[in-house]
């Protein structure tokens, strides 16, 4: 059985109390956003991770149901908390519910749908990331919701058919896909340092920069990142309804995944996940190293070229 793992990720940090509005969300520009009345309202995203505290204050409003696909917790599939600390993390970045205390995400009103596939020692297979993507496509809310953008941030070696089809197969239907680079790199952007599922040219690879736009020198680099978004020292929620600061691409993904339900919100649930990833890209800086950022504010927008759409099937 083909083994995966979590991006490697730095704590810098842990708090019960910092600014709402933490600085990576700021830095994308997504109160623009909310200041229109776009908050990512009636979208869901799956997140595939460790899973997630259910009862956080922050995110207890957030989550529209959940599925654990490990072993943990003698394997009870209705239970998908977070024993590790990365999901709850991601999914604040995501959307973190604005309640006046805690942090904000980008999407304080997406909904998230927790899928547990990363145990508590940090790893996972693809078999269940696929089983997980599956569970992600055919989905439905009491209310027929359905997700729109499934968000990971881990990877591994090898390529894998089924991984790659079930990806395929969400993307068809309409699906978003979004995960980290990796954690891989070696600082030089005319190298590649390569990790599946990221690799895959239907899903939307997002590497890490710093608050000045510079590529951090551990994000992996290659023709098939997408765009970059803050990766370092990003505040968010962890498990026991706390706060905590972690570096890593796994912290630059969902930026993306909450910049994409903003854009779903403000253009309309049926938008194609082409013309999606199309407006993703225009909502993005070129850097003088010759990336793009992601940035929600357009008075900050830089010179946008169509590139044709990347995403095959």
């Amino acid at each position: 059985m083909t083994k995966l793992a979590l991006d490697k990720y730095h704590l810098d940090n842990n708090s019960d109390s910092h600014t709402e509005v933490p600085k990576g969300i700021s830095f994308i520009g997504a109160p623009t956003f909310w200041s229109k009345g776009i908050t990512g309202k009636g979208i869901v995203v799956a997140v595939l991770d460790s899973g997630c505290q259910s009862d956080h204050p922050d995110l207890k409003d957030r989550i529209i149901g959940g599925y654990n696909f490990t072993s943990d917790y003698k394997g009870d599939s209705s239970i998908f908390e977070d024993n590790l600390q990365h999901g709850t993390h991601v999914a604040g970045i995501i959307a973190g519910s604005y309640n006046g205390k805690g942090i904000v995400g980008v999407a304080p009103e997406a909904k998230l749908l927790i899928l547990k596939v990363i145990s508590g020692d940090g790893s996972g297979t693809y078999n269940d990331v696929i089983r997980a993507i599956f569970h992600a496509i055919y989905w439905r809310g009491t209310n027929q919701e359905r997700v729109r953008i499934i968000t990971m941030s881990f990877g591994g070696a090898e390529p894998d058919p089924m991984l790659h089809l079930a990806i395929r197969v969400a993307v068809k239907n309409d699906i978003l896909i979004v995960n980290s680079s990796g954690n891989y790199g070696d600082g030089n952007l005319d190298t590649d340092e390569i990790l599946y599922p990221a690799y895959y040219p239907e899903v939307i690879a997002v590497g890490a920069v710093d608050y000045e736009k510079i590529v951090a020198a551990f994000s992996n680099t290659n023709d098939e990142v997408d765009l970059y978004a803050p990766g370092t020292q990003i505040y968010s929620t962890v498990p026991n309804g706390m706060y905590a600061q972690l570096t890593g691409t796994s912290m630059a993904a969902p930026h993306v995944a909450g910049a994409a339900a903003l854009i779903l919100q403000k253009l309309g649930k049926n938008l194609s996940v082409d013309r999606l990833y199309r407006e993703l890209k225009k909502q993005t800086i070129i850097t003088e190293q010759n990336i793009r950022v992601l940035s929600l504010d357009h008075n900050k927008l830089g010179k946008f070229s169509d590139y044709a759409n990347k995403i095959t099937l």
